[in-house]
């Protein structure tokens, strides 16, 4: 009598997908294979995404290609300084045939909406796109209409000095689960951008590696990756020594401690594991604490502070 073949492991299911989808990604994204790994944690972990960076580093590209590379549907809405909160989530309009009105779903009706250089739109429409983030739905006439699932907003946000732009104040970047930065090129992804003439950039041609039914399996077993009790000790370890800094005027709050934990959870997956190790949560500290965690000294290095705190926090 044959003996049943037992079930893969969650985190083995999908693992030759993933690294396809991985290696896609670095096709694309030149030199940056820390930054996508980060995106595909966030899409992971059911949270958002914020790139901060000056035009022209691949931010777009990168949202166009993860969308592809998941066989998702991909809005981008331009913000600017004119666009109102209808043009985003949608309008009731008039059907004279019919005597009624009919809703027109806007662009954020979409698996994955590229919301480009948020901090130029008033917050009026920023609140508008945050609060559809938040509670996954849009209200419009008294009717509720739920967001698609997955849903995933990828956020670009030039540099404060930068002219005509409005920042989103604290309460509002914490709900982008992480926020990374692509900077320049190194010198050899460079050199390929110049002789390909920059067609290693184009997400045209990309075929989808995964879909969304199998996303939506797949972050159904991030949550059930094992956290075990020390672990949970070094997480509100690291929080309380983030709230305790010397150099930074608040610390991680409750919510912003439970997507560290979804966020380590799908890094470990990522990496094939069924259970979180404190190497998972430092992976994804920085890009989840950056934007919540302001300074106390507006010239301070973030990214130093946060590597100090790490270093000085022991894991039981």
């Amino acid at each position: 009598m044959m003996r049943a073949v037992p079930p893969a492991p969650p985190v083995a299911r999908h693992a030759d997908a993933l690294t396809a989808a991985l290696a896609q990604l670095d096709g694309v994204i030149l030199g940056k294979p820390g930054q996508t790994r980060l995106a595909v944690a966030c899409l992971l972990a059911r949270g958002h995404l914020l790139i901060e960076d000056q035009p022209g580093v691949g931010k777009t590209t990168l949202a166009g290609a993860l969308a592809r590379t998941f066989g998702l549907d991909f809005r981008r809405v331009q913000f600017t300084a004119d666009l109102l909160p209808a043009d985003l989530t949608g309008v009731s309009v008039w059907d004279a045939p019919n005597s009624t009105f009919r809703f027109q779903p806007g662009p954020v009706f979409s698996e994955v909406l590229l919301a480009d250089e948020i901090n130029r739109a008033t917050p009026r429409t920023q609140g508008a796109l945050l609060e559809a983030m938040e509670e996954r739905q849009v209200s419009e006439g008294g009717v509720t209409r739920p967001l698609p699932d997955p849903f995933f907003v990828i956020a670009t946000q030039n540099p404060a000095a930068f002219v005509g732009t409005s920042p989103l104040p604290e309460a509002q970047l914490d709900r982008f689960l992480m926020t990374i930065t692509l900077g320049y090129p190194d010198p050899r992804a460079e050199r390929t951008l110049l002789e390909t003439g920059g067609r290693s950039l184009s997400v045209r041609g990309l075929g989808a590696v995964l879909d969304a039914p199998t996303l939506l399996q797949m972050q159904r077993e991030v949550d059930s990756i094992h956290a075990a009790a020390p672990l949970l000790d070094y997480l509100q370890l690291l929080a309380r020594a983030t709230r305790e800094h010397g150099g930074l005027l608040t610390g991680l709050s409750p919510r912003a401690l439970l997507a560290l934990l979804s966020a380590a959870r799908a890094w470990a997956y990522l990496a094939g594991r069924p259970m979180v190790l404190p190497e998972d949560v430092q992976a994804v500290f920085p890009a989840l604490a950056a934007h919540r965690l302001p300074p106390r000294d507006p010239g301070a290095s973030m990214p130093q502070l946060l590597s100090r705190l790490l270093a000085d926090t022991p894991i039981p």
